[in-house]
């Protein structure tokens, strides 16, 4: 199979040496590049590379589904979050070719392990994390214009577990699907909000929407042909483990955690932390 999985980064940071398998893919590149050698630009071709600073690494899966050719598979991880069968923190001990191409035998959908709030709905962790007008726009869009995917989309603002970080591994017809359905709602979504006076943090909005797109797609029956074993046309996956790479913050982000929840502070602390 010709598998071609993006890491999505920033800047320079050290990357998977498979090289045929991983490709490093610098996002927001108009503005990031600065002479980083050894990784794909999203600005080139058919690409919103501008729009990385609301979209986050959704830049690199845009670009992947429009420029991307004759391909089997798509992925994207990020440069700190990636696959593996193993729990070293070690970039040396990721997926390697085989093994994608093992657990793409059993589902045409590779996703990582879902991340679990325990004490929150997915609705409630966002509501705790981000401004409440996108998310009610974002449901108010799939009621009108997609509303095959609405029950999937309350059913999961009610979990506490959810496939988090827009990482993953498809076979191309399902990741051409998947992107197709994203971008679609996004761009409604997108014209209906005013962002302007938002902070840098919040301003990401897209991408944390993007983010609850995932499941909702994936328990949504598909147009293609799909789970024979089930004999459903829902999106058959396979869970995978995955590995952050560098420090993890655990501390920071629990106190972070305990203020949005108690607190109230939407918009005031730090979401998403990078290295």
């Amino acid at each position: 199979m010709n598998i071609k999985i993006l890491v999505a980064t920033h800047k320079d940071n050290p990357m998977p040496s498979d090289t045929d398998l991983y490709l490093p893919i610098l996002v927001g590149a108009n503005k990031n590049y600065n002479g980083q050698i050894g990784f794909e630009l999203d600005n080139h071709g058919d690409n919103i590379s501008d729009k990385n600073p609301n979209y986050n690494e959704l830049t690199a899966i845009y670009w992947a589904w429009k420029n991307l050719n004759n391909v089997d598979a798509v992925g994207l991880f990020h440069y700190r979050r990636l696959f593996s069968l193993g729990s070293k923190r070690d970039l040396n001990i990721v997926l390697t070719k085989k093994q994608v191409e093992k657990l793409l035998e059993k589902a045409p959908v590779i996703l990582p392990k879902k991340r679990n709030y325990y004490i929150e709905t997915i609705k409630t962790h966002y509501t705790h994390s981000h401004y409440r007008k996108p998310l009610e726009v974002l449901r108010q869009v799939l009621k009108n214009d997609y509303p095959k995917y609405l029950s999937s989309f309350d059913d999961l603002m009610n979990k506490r577990s959810a496939h988090m970080f827009n990482m993953f591994i498809m076979k191309t017809p399902y990741f051409n699907e998947y992107c197709e359905f994203v971008f679609s709602v996004l761009s409604k979504v997108e014209k209906q909000i005013d962002i302007s006076n938002y902070s840098v943090q919040e301003a990401r909005v897209f991408g944390y929407l993007s983010e609850l797109l995932m499941d909702t797609w994936i328990n949504t029956k598909s147009d293609l042909s799909m789970d024979t074993l089930t004999n459903t046309n829902q999106v058959t996956y396979i869970e995978c483990n995955w590995i952050q790479i560098g420090k993890r913050k655990l501390f920071k982000k629990a106190l972070v955690f305990l203020k949005r929840k108690f607190l109230s502070n939407v918009g005031k602390d730090e979401t998403h932390f990078s290295s």
